[in-house]
């Protein structure tokens, strides 16, 4: 309880054990078919928790991941707001980012080189979500999305990242763990759930919410809770269940596992590239220093993770330098990131010469 005393939690991964703690926010508060929900409406709903809520009453929030992205947009002010007043509820089912992203990729880019040539040349013409966002934000606001990212940056405090810090005392705890040990434990992890009854879970929703968008072909895998990790992967064993032999259905029972558990990796690993390529090599003061903390070894757990995160919290609490040095990775002030090369083997375009050159490498 100590280590918890005078905390907020603001997360939507928590245990029952874990709130009997502590207070937790935004937890189960958008229903799971709502699909345009997005990280406007999530820093909507945080941020006057933050400061009206949880500061009011002198109390520290603690902000979970995660998703990273979700978490800058509370640190920084790096998010657009394309409506007059904004709203702590979801997005109207026409939302305008939706309909731009039925047209076809190269339509997409080709409109937003007309109306913002600066931002097309830094987007993938593929990625349709960031080319789409980038048109709905011109159409909703008259400007370019490039000069409104390009005002943040130059706003007093800000940099690279964005505008000014939100919260300017804030500071990082990574929790990192070796590859290996890191790719067992997910492994495990995946395992556990489907003992605590996943595919019992997703074969519910699935019955009351999928399968009639699955027999009309308009499953949409892309938006709302559907994209999530842990479903499509299951695609296949949820609409040929009952349809096919015990055999065939075991098989593609385990192709889902695999799957899932091949994703979950591969999302791990993004999210500490994200983490070494927006927190750490970022140059700037708009930048929270980010404390390391190795977790590959469970059994040292007090001696490496919570006993220096109390110590690093503490410091900052009481306004001295924590006795651990944040982590801090040289960066190529010299590196393209907005370079563009095409590889003739496959035939793909390749933005920044940080991904060239891994390409290359393999």
């Amino acid at each position: 309880l100590q280590v918890y005393k005078g905390l907020d939690i603001i997360t939507n991964k928590v245990s029952p054990q874990e709130q009997s703690l502590c207070r937790h926010h935004m937890i189960s508060f958008v229903d799971p078919l709502v699909s345009n929900y997005t990280v406007v409406d999530f820093r909507d709903k945080a941020v006057p928790l933050i400061s009206f809520y949880i500061f009011a009453r002198d109390k520290i929030p603690i902000i979970v991941g995660g998703t990273n992205y979700y978490i800058e947009s509370l640190l920084w002010k790096v998010l657009i707001n394309t409506k007059e007043k904004p709203s702590t509820a979801p997005r109207p089912a026409s939302d305008r980012k939706v309909e731009l992203e039925q047209l076809d990729s190269a339509e997409l880019h080709r409109r937003l080189s007309q109306v913002d040539p600066e931002m097309a040349a830094k987007l993938h013409p593929h990625d349709k979500r960031k080319v789409a966002r980038s048109l709905q934000v011109f159409e909703e606001t008259g400007i370019p999305h490039s000069e409104i990212l390009r005002q943040q940056q130059e706003e007093e405090g800000g940099g690279p990242l964005g505008g000014p810090l939100k919260y300017p005392h804030s500071c990082i705890l990574w929790l990192h763990a070796d590859q290996a040990a890191l790719d067992a434990r997910l492994e495990q992890r995946v395992d556990d759930m489907v003992a605590a009854g996943l595919l019992e879970e997703l074969r519910d929703f699935h019955r009351r919410y999928n399968r009639e968008k699955v027999a009309e072909n308009r499953q949409d895998y892309q938006h709302g809770i559907f994209q999530s990790i842990g479903f499509k992967e299951f695609h296949e064993y949820l609409v040929s269940e009952g349809n096919c032999s015990p055999e065939t259905s075991a098989l593609l029972l385990e192709k889902g596992i695999q799957a899932l558990k091949q994703v979950t990796k591969r999302y791990a690993r993004r999210q500490n590239k994200w983490v070494r390529n927006r927190f750490l090599k970022r140059p700037g003061p708009n930048v929270p220093p980010v404390y390391g903390l190795e977790v590959s070894d469970l059994q040292r757990w007090e001696e490496d993770v919570l006993k220096p995160a109390l110590e690093i919290v503490e410091s900052f609490i009481q306004g001295r330098d924590p006795p651990a040095e944040p982590l801090r990775m040289e960066h190529d002030e010299k590196e393209n990131k907005r370079s563009h090369r095409v590889c003739q083997l496959c035939d793909r375009l390749i933005l920044g010469d940080r991904e060239w050159a891994g390409r290359a490498q393999t």
